[in-house]
């Protein structure tokens, strides 16, 4: 078998010797196994209504995200309390353990979106995920993160409010369109 506790080694072991309650293991040295992306990930995301919200970590931690930044904007429709996110942390543990992935992502407290905007640590490369005004068709551009990653937030259903677009990019993001279709928040 191979463990793993999220420090982004694997930790190949052998079993050897089971019954009901417990398993003894030979843990052999950590094997370094990179599965990361080349550059820091962040999504900042309001959460969507029911099991869509466990799909979405789901998804996330399988893409390779870094960090999730549950979003409370002016049209979020769920409040997720803390035992939501800790539900959503252990997530997270059982998508790593079926994809491979041995660096776990994290799942921050939920913060507002002036906060975010407002945040110190955020990379560079910051996309607004909101249909431009001048054109919903208009598609993400290619882009080289680099080694300071990039953040992209995703708005509520229904999409961020006009001033909160106004103020992400005042504060420097960069609004992108997926294409011409309205996407579900998991989906974007």
């Amino acid at each position: 078998v191979v463990l793993f506790n999220g420090d982004g080694h694997d930790h190949p072991a052998e079993v050897v010797a089971a019954d009901r309650k417990r398993t003894l293991l030979n843990v052999f040295p950590a094997v370094t196994a990179d599965r990361e992306l080349p550059f820091p990930l962040e999504i900042a995301a309001a959460l969507p209504k029911g099991d869509r919200g466990d799909f979405l970590v789901e998804k996330l931690t399988e893409l390779g995200v870094t960090r999730l930044t549950p979003l409370q904007t002016e049209r979020t429709v769920v409040q997720p309390r803390e035992t939501r996110l800790d539900k959503l942390q252990h997530a997270v543990v059982e998508a790593s353990k079926q994809c491979g992935r041995n660096v776990l992502m994290r799942v921050a407290p939920v913060t507002r979106w002036a906060a975010f905007l407002a945040a110190p640590d955020l990379p560079a490369l910051r996309l607004l995920l909101h249909p431009p005004a001048e054109s919903a068709g208009r598609v993400l551009p290619g882009f080289s993160a680099g080694a300071g990653g990039v953040v992209v937030a995703v708005g509520p259903e229904g999409g961020f409010a006009p001033a909160e677009v106004e103020a992400a990019e005042a504060a420097g993001w960069v609004r992108v369109g997926l294409g011409p279709r309205v996407l579900r928040v998991e989906t974007a």
